[in-house]
């Protein structure tokens, strides 16, 4: 394997891979002193193995919220063995970043903060980003090839001055070496026609972090955020949430541990792969109204943005000391233009109406509000699924559709569960509010609401199978 230029090809996907990169570095309201910003690098680390072994982590699920020495991507490729396959890993290498004082005899000594005139610097942990590319033709990846990643340590020293420009202190940034390996091969599969499989493994390798290290030191040596980007100049990848007939059985033979790979790129493309510790959909894109991330997708960024502008200047006075990005974050919403916060409101993606056969006839019905319609009621309507009424206490069994659902439910398939109420959508859809069995908070998930909703035609009744309301 060699290094090899940027791809077009994955450029275009690399918005989405900055997201993930940086996804929870940060949280709302952007201080250190937040609870939510003391524990950190949540996604996609991978540990020291012998770190890993004392602490029990030997999970093998696909999240990728789970520590691991490892993660391991399987997909499938229609493509000859002249194919070249271009695979970009990238993850963050922590940088700890501490304040050190000045003293009297001109030495430093380190300090929680430092208050240089009309700046204050705090001591935080950052991160730097680290990015390897590799490329092999697939006919030479039969035997499988393997890289390994040196990244060297460092330290960055900032002088800290005050207001009239005497030394007062300085920031000095220690990065920690790391290292790490990435093992890629392909094979084919048993398939009606050509395809074959792509294993992608990239493993933590270092042997200079004790095993009975706290994780904050630990930390030092990990790989964060890590995830890859693959891209093929021949062929195309196959989407495995959603994969043609004939290649169904290959596609759930793919083992990905820590990380899953999702279609990448612009819709109707096939030649980009994203596999990344945060499941997402295929072809996952940046909002256009977004002015910038916020290092929160769970949360909207019109409501991010106004939370921080309510931020009082001494919040402010600490966003800024923590961090360059939180500081960006903080600029940015300030200098917003009227127009852009517009934006931020919303966006209709179409004008389309809707009416209840599923046509685009538009229909006048209003809004449902608990109450406000009698002839609604969740807990006692009903709706008829392949010649069986179904209601609350139905036992069904879930068939998650493979396009144009939560990313989430394909873990759900063939899993049974209880309907808990029929719920009419304001289109005049059906949708099902189920909790799912063997699910150890389901009496918690009924008690605040918090249910998983599949249409009709996603759901098997289970014949015979009900349970009194």
């Amino acid at each position: 394997m060699q290094t090899h230029p940027r791809g077009t090809g994955i450029d275009g996907a690399e918005a989405v891979a900055e997201a993930i990169l940086y996804e929870g570095y940060l949280l709302y309201p952007y201080r250190r002193s937040s609870g939510k910003n003391r524990v950190r690098w949540q996604f996609g680390v991978l540990v020291p193995p012998a770190w890993a072994d004392a602490h029990g982590l030997a999970d093998s699920t696909v999240a990728g919220s789970a520590e691991s020495p490892w993660q391991q991507t399987e997909c499938l490729m229609e493509v000859p063995d002249t194919a070249v396959v271009q695979i970009r890993v990238r993850f963050l290498q922590l940088q700890r970043r501490v304040v050190e004082e000045r003293t009297v005899d001109g030495l430093y000594r380190p300090v929680d903060r430092s208050d240089a005139g009309s700046r204050t610097e705090l001591s935080f942990d950052e991160a730097v980003e680290q990015e390897f590319e590799i490329e092999a033709p697939v006919g030479d990846l039969r035997s499988g090839r393997r890289l390994d990643i040196r990244v060297p340590g460092g330290e960055d020293i900032e002088q800290l001055a005050d207001d009239g420009g005497e030394p007062v202190g300085r920031v000095v940034r220690r990065r920690s070496p790391l290292s790490a390996s990435v093992t890629v091969s392909a094979v084919p599969c048993q398939a009606p026609f050509r395809l074959v499989r792509l294993r992608i493994h990239v493993e933590n390798t270092d042997q200079t972090t004790p095993a009975d290290s706290p994780r904050d030191e630990a930390l030092r040596c990990c790989l964060l955020a890590t995830h890859t980007l693959t891209s093929v100049s021949q062929g195309r990848f196959l989407s495995l949430l959603d994969p043609p007939e004939w290649a169904a059985p290959a596609a759930r033979e793919c083992r990905n541990v820590h990380t899953f790979p999702v279609l990448a790129g612009e819709v109707g493309t096939a030649d980009v792969l994203l596999s990344s510790p945060i499941i997402l959909y295929d072809h996952p894109r940046i909002a256009p109204e977004s002015p910038g991330d916020m290092h929160d997708a769970t949360e909207i960024d019109e409501i991010l943005s106004l939370r921080t502008l309510t931020l009082t200047d001494a919040e402010k006075r600490e966003v800024r000391a923590t961090d360059p990005r939180a500081e960006a974050i903080l600029d940015r919403v300030d200098a917003m233009p009227p127009e852009v916060f517009a934006r931020l409101h919303g966006a209709v993606r179409t004008l389309e109406p809707v009416r209840r056969d599923g046509g685009t006839t538009a229909t006048s019905r209003q809004w449902w509000e608990p109450g406000a319609d009698a002839g609604i009621a969740p807990e006692s309507d009903t709706v008829l699924v392949g010649g069986v009424l179904l209601a609350r206490g139905s036992r069904v069994r879930l068939r998650p559709r493979k396009r144009g659902t939560d990313a989430h439910d394909m873990f759900l398939e063939g899993r049974t569960g209880r309907v808990e109420q029929v719920l009419l959508d304001v289109d005049g859809s059906r949708f099902l509010a189920v909790t799912v069995d063997d699910d150890p908070g389901a009496d918690l998930h009924q008690w605040y609401g918090r249910l998983r909703h599949f249409r009709p035609e996603e759901v098997e009744p289970l014949a015979g199978e009900a349970e009194a309301p």
